[in-house]
């Protein structure tokens, strides 16, 4: 629940990153390590993590038409698909099928996510009809609505679902 708040999250990085963060926590992320990520290996892996309901990406590798169709079966199990992408904009088809976007490259004096300063945003999708929550900036992207959650970060006892 600190990755994605109110989902229980099962977080796979993912290597090749394209960011280029002074300060990155996760240097080794760079290279091409690890093995691929298939749909079967995902299946795996929530098979064996009771009460996962969100999939989370850290990172983006290099080919993002694979990791949308990784993040289109993640929804076939009945799972949140999230990802956390160190860059600023992410292309238009990422807010069509992921449920939860964080933007933004880690900048050192500005901190990360749970610091009020930062720069980076993580967004989730609102489900159809439901009303954003007072005091959260709200923006739209085709027929779907985010709700920027960032503050859930900083800010205890909000409501946001």
């Amino acid at each position: 629940m600190e990755e994605i708040p109110d989902r229980v999250t099962l977080a796979v990085e993912i290597s090749n990153c394209r960011g280029n963060c002074e300060g990155c926590h996760s240097p080794f992320l760079k290279k091409n390590i690890g093995e691929e990520l298939t749909p079967e290996i995902i299946t795996a892996l929530v098979g064996d993590n009771f009460g996962v309901n969100c999939f989370l990406f850290l990172g983006e590798g290099q080919d993002p038409d694979a990791l949308l169709s990784l993040a289109r079966h993640v929804h076939t199990l009945g799972l949140k698909a999230a990802v956390y992408s160190g860059r600023s904009e992410v292309e238009d088809v990422f807010w069509d099928v992921f449920d939860y976007v964080k933007l933004g490259p880690y900048v050192a004096e500005l901190g990360p996510l749970n610091e009020p300063t930062t720069n980076q945003r993580l967004y989730r999708r609102l489900a159809p009809g439901e009303v954003p929550p007072l005091g959260y900036d709200t923006f739209y992207h085709g027929a779907h609505a985010f709700l920027d959650i960032t503050p859930r970060f900083w800010r205890r006892g909000v409501e946001t679902r």
